[in-house]
């Protein structure tokens, strides 16, 4: 669980320190600027901009009820964020399984993807998809 917050704990630390330079250089509204900039890194990277995650068992159960894919990803991955952003709304309607929050998630991903935890992997209809264009992905909603 820690490990999703460690980058956005990270990207705080140092916008706070960054910005405490500046501030005692006497630019207090670049020290402002700095660690907003820093502060949208840090909740671009956190797990809070993606959907409630659910276990990759529920995942499967859910998508062969709904039909819906299911997305493997885990925080911090610039691939995942990508996908997230291009989806939009759209996102919801996927299941999203964060592979460092379940272990069953790593290790299908890694069944997969020949033993790497290469995410975002998609499955649509039982066929894996490693990084896909959200563009294919939205297709498929």
């Amino acid at each position: 669980m820690m490990r999703a917050w460690f980058l956005p704990l990270l990207f705080t630390g140092c916008g706070s320190l960054v910005a405490a330079v500046r501030a005692v250089d006497g630019a207090v509204g670049t020290a402002v600027a700095v660690w907003l900039v820093f502060a949208l890194l840090a909740v671009a990277h956190s797990p809070l901009v993606y959907p409630r995650p659910v276990g990759a068992v529920e995942a499967r159960e859910l998508a062969a009820v709904d039909g819906r894919p299911i997305v493997y990803w885990r925080a911090g991955c610039k691939y995942c964020l990508r996908l997230r952003f291009r989806l939009g709304r759209d996102a919801r309607r996927l299941h999203w399984v964060d592979i460092w929050r379940d272990p069953a998630g790593a290790a299908a991903v890694r069944a997969v993807n020949g033993g790497a935890e290469t995410v975002p992997t998609v499955v649509v209809a039982g066929k894996p998809y490693v990084n896909p264009d959200p563009r294919w992905v939205r297709d498929r909603l």
